[in-house]
């Protein structure tokens, strides 16, 4: 059974952001269906077996570089500032650092190589 909701972020170089979301956040390559050379639609598993969907463009498409943000997404993982060194290494721009919320949570942001923001959060209680 899937989850109910399931993120679908579009890239211009799928392939490219597989690799890299893989080593800045830790996800992992679950499927991958290629047309014409290109990635056409992906999954990457997250943290306790949620999925996001991913794949190439249409046309039309424009990433948040070229309009502006659009969207970001939430993911909670074991620990935030870990993570967020992680994301540092592999060149991640970090949006927001690590740092507690009035919410509950600790959390960063890092943006991905074509500008999709990432929230990372670990609940603090």
């Amino acid at each position: 059974m899937r989850q109910t909701v399931t993120p679908y972020l579009l890239y211009e170089d799928a392939g490219a952001a597989i690799e890299w979301l893989s080593k800045a956040f830790g996800f992992g390559e679950k499927d991958r269906f290629e047309h014409e050379g290109r990635v056409a639609h992906a999954e990457l598993d997250v943290g306790d077996g949620s999925t996001i969907f991913l794949g190439g463009p249409g046309g039309d498409y424009r990433n948040p570089k070229a309009v502006g943000r659009t969207s970001f997404v939430y993911v909670y993982i074991p620990d935030a500032d870990e993570h967020c060194a992680r994301a540092m290494e592999a060149g991640a721009v970090i949006v927001e650092e690590p740092s507690d919320q009035p919410y509950g949570d600790r959390r960063y942001a890092a943006e991905d190589l074509e500008g999709h923001v990432w929230y990372f959060a670990t609940p603090l209680a």
